[in-house]
C-alpha cells in the first residue's frame, strides 16, 4: 500500500522541525544545570536575561511568519523569482531590527534588567551577560530566514544537521567557559554567553554556505533583490504588521509575566526558570506540526486548492491533538527525574515540580493555539484575525489575571501560573470559530 503523500510532506518537514526544537531544548537542559551549579541566583539572571533576548527572538518571528507565508504560497505558484525577493526583503528587514536590538541591549543593560528583579546581584549578572548575547542577535535573524526557506523546499533537515553541530559546539564552551577548564580562567555565567553566540556563529556560517550549495544545484534565483512584483509594499506590510504586533505583544505580556515571577521572590522565580527548558522540549516536540501547517497549507492556498486545503487543516489539527495528550503524560510521569538533577534549594524544586504539573495540563491548549492560529489561519495572510484573537486572550484574559492573582490574591506562583494559563482557552475557542467559518483561506 502505498504511503499517503501528504503525511509524507508533514513528516519532511515536521520531524526535522521537532527534533531540531527538543534537541536545542535539549542542550538548554544541560546548560541550564551547569548555570544551576552556580546557584539560585545565576539561574534567575540568566532566566530574566533569556526573557528579553526571547523578546527579540519573536519579533524577529514575526517577520519569519511572513516568509514563511510568501515563500511557500510562490513555490506553491512555482514563482521562483518571487520566492528569492520575499526572502531577500524579509531579511534585510530582519537584520535591520537585530541591528537595534543589539544597540539597545548594550547601551541600556541595568536599566532593563532592573525591570525584572529587585535584587542588585542578580541585575548586575543579568546585565553583563545580556551584553554578551546580544552579539547574537544578527546571526540569529539570519539563521531563521535561510532556516524557514530551506523547510518551504521541504529540506528541513539540513538546518537539523546544523543545529546539532552548533548546539554540541555550544555545551562543549558552556563547560570549558562557565567552570574554567583546559587553563582558563572561570567565567560563570558570562561564559554561557560567550558559548552561545560562538555556536550562533558557528551555524550561521554552515547555513550561508548550505544556501549557496543548495540553490546552485537546484539553479534556484539566489540574487538580492528587494522588488516584489505580485505584491504591494503596502499589502506586505498589512500582512507583516499585525503578526508584529501579535508577537510584540504576546512576548511583552510574557516579560510582564516574568516581572510578576520575579516580584514574587527570586526563588520562586528561580523555580520558573527551571521549567523553561523542558516547556520548551514539550513545546519544541509539536512545533514542527504548526511549522508544517503554514507551509503545506500555504502551498495548497498558492495553488488555490481551497477545499483540498481545510481537509489537510484538519488532519493536522487531529496529529497535535493525540501528540499533545501522550507528551503531557509523559511529562506528569519523569518531571521528578528532570528536577532531581539540579542542584538548588528543595523548595526550588518543589515550586519547579507544581509549575510543571500544570503545564501539562495546559499544554495541548498551547499546542492546538499552535497549530491553528500560528499555523494554518495565519497561512492565507489573514495575520489581522490571528492578532485580535491574540490581543483578546493575552491582554484582555491573561495579564489581568496574572496582576489580580499575584498582586492582589497574592496567590503562589503556581496558582498564578495556572489561572493566567486560561488565556490559552479563550483564544483556542476564538480561534476554532474563524477556522470553521473558513474565511481564512485566501490566495496571496
Amino acid at each position: 500500500m502505498r504511503s499517503d503523500p501528504f503525511l509524507r510532506s508533514v513528516t519532511k518537514i515536521a520531524v526535522p522541525v521537532a527534533l531540531q526544537s527538543m534537541l536545542q531544548a535539549s542542550f538548554s537542559i544541560v546548560d541550564q544545570i551547569m548555570v544551576g551549579n552556580l546557584g539560585s541566583t545565576s539561574v534567575a539572571a540568566v532566566g530574566i536575561a533569556g526573557k528579553l533576548s526571547s523578546l527579540y527572538g519573536v519579533v524577529i518571528g514575526a517577520v519569519v511568519s511572513v516568509a514563511g507565508i510568501m515563500i511557500s504560497q510562490y513555490i506553491g505558484a512555482k514563482d521562483e523569482k518571487e520566492v528569492n525577493r520575499s526572502f531577500c526583503l524579509n531579511t534585510s528587514i530582519s537584520v535591520i531590527i537585530g541591528v537595534i536590538f543589539m544597540s539597545v541591549c548594550l547601551l541600556f543593560p541595568t536599566q532593563l534588567m532592573g525591570l525584572y528583579s529587585t535584587d542588585k546581584q542578580t541585575i548586575k549578572t543579568a546585565s553583563e551577560y545580556l551584553m554578551i548575547i546580544s552579539f547574537g542577535f544578527l546571526p540569529y535573524a539570519i539563521d531563521m530566514l535561510i532556516s524557514t526557506r530551506f523547510r518551504c523546499m521541504e529540506k528541513a533537515a539540513l538546518p537539523l544537521i546544523f543545529s546539532i553541530m552548533a548546539n554540541a559546539v555550544n555545551t562543549g564552551l558552556n563547560y570549558v567557559l562557565i567552570f574554567g577548564k583546559f587553563g582558563i580562567a572561570p567565567m560563570r555565567a558570562s561564559g554561557a554567553g560567550v558559548a552561545t553566540v560562538i555556536s550562533q556563529l558557528f551555524n550561521t556560517l554552515l547555513l550561508v554556505i548550505s544556501l549557496i550549495v543548495v540553490c546552485g544545484k537546484n539553479r534556484s534565483e539566489l540574487t538580492f533583490s528587494v522588488k516584489l512584483t505580485k505584491m504591494t509594499y503596502g499589502k506586505y506590510v498589512a500582512i507583516l504588521l499585525p503578526i508584529l504586533v501579535t508577537e510584540f505583544m504576546w512576548s511583552l505580556s510574557e516579560n510582564v509575566y516574568a516581572s510578576v515571577y520575579g516580584h514574587i521572590g527570586t526563588l520562586e522565580c528561580a523555580g520558573m526558570t527551571l521549567t523553561y527548558p523542558i516547556q520548551g522540549l514539550l513545546i519544541g516536540a509539536l512545533s514542527g506540526l504548526a511549522q508544517a501547517s503554514g507551509i503545506l497549507i500555504g502551498k495548497e492556498l498558492g495553488k488555490g486548492r481551497f477545499d483540498s486545503a481545510y481537509e489537510k487543516s484538519k488532519k493536522l489539527i487531529l496529529y497535535g491533538l493525540i501528540g499533545s495528550f501522550v507528551l503531557s503524560v509523559a511529562l506528569i510521569y519523569l518531571m521528578n527525574y528532570y528536577i532531581d538533577a539540579y542542584n538548588v534549594e528543595k523548595y526550588v524544586k518543589l515550586t519547579a515540580q507544581q509549575i510543571l504539573l500544570v503545564f501539562a495540563i495546559v499544554s495541548p491548549i498551547k499546542v492546538m493555539n499552535m497549530i491553528i492560529g500560528g499555523g494554518i489561519i495565519k497561512s492565507g495572510g489573514r495575520t489581522k484575525i490571528v492578532m485580535i484573537i491574540e490581543l483578546i486572550g493575552t491582554w484582555g484574559v491573561g495579564v489581568p489575571l496574572a496582576l489580580l492573582s499575584a498582586y492582589v490574591w497574592k496567590l503562589p506562583i503556581p496558582v498564578v501560573y495556572f489561572i493566567l494559563s486560561m488565556e490559552e482557552c479563550v483564544r483556542l475557542i476564538l480561534s476554532w470559530m474563524v477556522f470553521r467559518r473558513k474565511k481564512w483561506m485566501k490566495k496571496i
